[in-house]
């Protein structure tokens, strides 16, 4: 019997928030940030191959990253990476990858999953996964994971939904991307928001039917592109009008727009990694509230404090108290937590001021 569910894993960013670790070379979903042996991606990967046979898992990813990717994925072949030749967001490389999969089988349902998330806990995530696919088999519906918050986060975009529910599903009210910490104390009081995960599970239909609707251009463009889609003629075809598509999120274009759009509170030990302090949370801690990854460390008076030194380097830390230290190949973070969000925007001026040597 032919398996119509699929996944599709995003794997093309940069993870510019975890600089210098991650470069655009070699981004964060590559790394073994978490020190356990497997890179964020090969989880997720292996995470999927208990939901979905492997060659019903596909990759999406910018095209410089296709030789690590098959590197680090055993059982994936080429014809499993979708590869982007810009980045324009996840609304385009959703919008060619479902018209890619409708291609290869129009009743296909698909999850589609960030390639560089901590989840804890997996056996409820497959659980929640399995309730959102046996709706949008039955349903046209757009369908997200949201997270219970546990603190008034303003680094994750919000999902306000109705208490009311249909098969463990909630209608969504309203999407607010990434609030002011006032807002996202008052929807933590609230108790009818969710974090955002990114982690969505439809028809191929449903979100084609959706991009037709929302984001007609983007619909159109890769529309043109149908009687290509798994032949030879497709990359070129791919890199000639992918780069002329908009740069625009998924939930932009479609999911703050959509009527039919339904969310399942979910709470399976969640993070989405993007930033030190995520990672320091999620990570285990010593007796002084430090997360360390290092060889040679020597360290005193240090606590609540993140820090990554290469392996063949010794460091002798004193006097730091919630900081963020990263060593890593021709470059150097000292940084406090608390101002990490700053991170980016000083590596995109760096960028600017030495060129692309440190990035």
């Amino acid at each position: 019997m032919k398996n119509n569910n699929f996944a599709l894993i995003m794997a093309g960013g940069v993870g510019s928030r975890f600089w210098p670790k991650s470069r655009n070379a070699y981004p964060k979903q590559f790394l073994d940030i978490l020190g356990i042996g497997q890179s964020l991606l090969q989880l997720t990967y292996n995470r999927f191959l208990k939901l979905f046979p492997a060659e019903n898992i596909y990759i999406v990813t910018n095209s410089q990253y296709s030789e690590i990717i098959i590197d680090q994925l055993k059982g994936i072949s080429s014809a499993q990476l979708i590869c982007e030749p810009s980045r324009n967001n996840t609304a385009p490389c959703i919008a060619y990858a479902s018209f890619k999969l409708n291609s290869i089988n129009p009743e296909a349902n698909i999850v589609v999953a960030p390639s560089d998330h901590f989840i804890l806990h997996e056996d409820i995530f497959i659980e929640k996964i399995k309730q959102a696919l046996n709706y949008t088999e039955k349903h046209e519906a757009l369908v997200t994971l949201g997270i219970s918050p546990t603190r008034p986060d303003t680094g994750y975009g919000y999902i306000k939904y109705e208490t009311a529910e249909k098969e463990g599903l909630h209608k969504v009210i309203q999407f607010t991307e990434k609030p002011s910490l006032d807002k996202a104390k008052e929807f933590l009081k609230a108790g009818d928001y969710l974090w955002n995960a990114g982690i969505f599970i439809w028809k191929v239909s449903s979100i084609l039917k959706g991009l037709k609707e929302h984001a007609e251009p983007i619909y159109n463009l890769f529309q043109s592109g149908n009687e290509v889609y798994n032949t030879p003629e497709e990359q070129s075809f791919i890199d000639e009008n992918y780069p002329k598509s908009p740069n625009i999120s998924i939930d932009y274009a479609i999911m703050e727009q959509a009527k039919n759009v339904f969310t399942i509170p979910a709470d399976f030990g969640w993070s989405d990694l993007g930033t030190w302090a995520s990672l320091y949370a999620s990570a285990p801690r010593n007796d002084d509230n430090n997360v360390l990854s290092a060889k040679q460390l020597n360290i005193k008076d240090t606590q609540n404090s993140i820090i990554h030194i290469n392996s063949d380097k010794l460091a002798i830390i004193r006097g730091l108290d919630n900081f963020i230290v990263v060593d890593e190949g021709n470059a150097l973070l000292i940084y406090p937590k608390e101002q990490e969000q700053e991170i980016k925007e000083v590596v995109k001026e760096m960028s600017i001021t030495f060129g692309d040597t440190f990035i």
